[in-house]
């Protein structure tokens, strides 16, 4: 399976770098990058070397795909521009791992889009994935706080520390929150959205989200937070796991109550899931329903919170 990351540098904390490292890790060739401009480029090459990876670096997609004989691309640049690149790896054939969120730019009709994209897709018999990790660790959530048995009238909260403040928070935070919950809950809807803002550094959002017959109350919490590691934490009713890294070796842990737990980077496991769902020809985990629900409700979201702003500054 030989590999190409579009956006494998770290300009904008992306998790590029990271993603070929897996690949890498389980089999795949990671044989070139794709950046913005060359000095880009050779940085994001030369970080992948203390992996073994030994890619090409590129500026331009068509130059690129006509070089390599590329099966995969991952798509880990800026969201804005994860469109014309969705297209133009269909275009040629390409299997894509494509970064949360999936498409996010001044398109008012996202999920036309997205469909789209995906019908090309199916079309050319293609396999697309987006990689929102933390529901491949729902079974260690389960390891150390229990089975989780879902009841009507839970609560689940989520804790981030986005790299970004402002609105911004929603698109790079957000699409984890909705991922757990389609993972734990099922397909759902959002009802009586509400947001606190602490100014451009924090932000509360708060609504109910309604599967089949049951409800549950979502808090979630997004504090800007520049330095590493980031907070991470969510769970069920009081059940509830904090993110801890050894980042001398990168060893993650989820904490309970006095229990502590070493897990698999998630995206580890997103990564080898995807590699797996190419090979087998299946279905990926995070795949087309998946992606339409998280587009869809993450656009509810950051509408609300857009009208959210307009009476805030109209009340000033």
């Amino acid at each position: 399976m030989k590999v190409s990351i579009i956006g494998a540098g770290r300009t904008r904390n992306g998790i590029g770098e990271y993603i070929g490292k897996y690949f890498h890790r389980h089999g795949g060739k990671v044989i070139s990058v794709l950046g913005t401009t060359e000095r880009t480029s050779l940085q994001a090459c030369s970080a992948l070397r203390k992996y073994g990876i030994e890619a090409h670096p590129y500026t331009n997609f068509d130059e690129m795909v006509r070089a390599e004989r590329l099966d995969v691309v991952v798509i880990a640049s800026p969201s804005s521009t994860h469109y014309q690149y969705l297209l133009k790896s269909i275009d040629s054939g390409l299997h894509i791992f494509c970064e949360k969120p999936f498409i996010w730019d001044d398109r008012t009709n996202i999920q036309k889009t997205a469909e789209e994209i995906f019908n090309k897709a199916r079309e050319k018999k293609l396999t697309i994935a987006m990689n929102s990790q933390w529901p491949f660790a729902i079974k260690d959530y389960e390891k150390i706080c229990g089975k989780v048995r879902i009841k009507n009238g839970d609560t689940f909260s989520i804790k981030m520390a986005p790299p970004f403040p402002g609105r911004e928070m929603i698109s790079e935070s957000v699409p984890h929150a909705l991922s757990l919950l389609y993972c734990l809950l099922g397909d759902g809807e959002i009802e009586d959205l509400n947001f606190g803002s602490g100014g451009e550094r924090e932000m509360d959002i708060r609504f109910i989200y309604r599967f089949g017959a049951k409800a549950c109350d979502v808090f979630i919490r997004l504090a800007y937070q520049e330095t590493h590691p980031r907070d991470f934490s969510f769970g069920l009713n009081d059940r509830i796991v904090s993110r801890s890294l050894n980042l001398e070796n990168y060893e993650i842990y989820f904490n309970y109550g006095d229990k502590k737990l070493r897990i698999v980077d998630p995206l580890e496991s997103s990564v080898k899931h995807f590699m797996e769902a190419v090979v087998k020809k299946k279905k990926p985990f995070i795949g087309t329903r998946h992606i339409f629900h998280n587009l869809s409700l993450l656009k509810k979201i950051d509408d609300g919170f857009g009208e959210f702003e307009k009476r805030s500054l109209w009340k000033e």
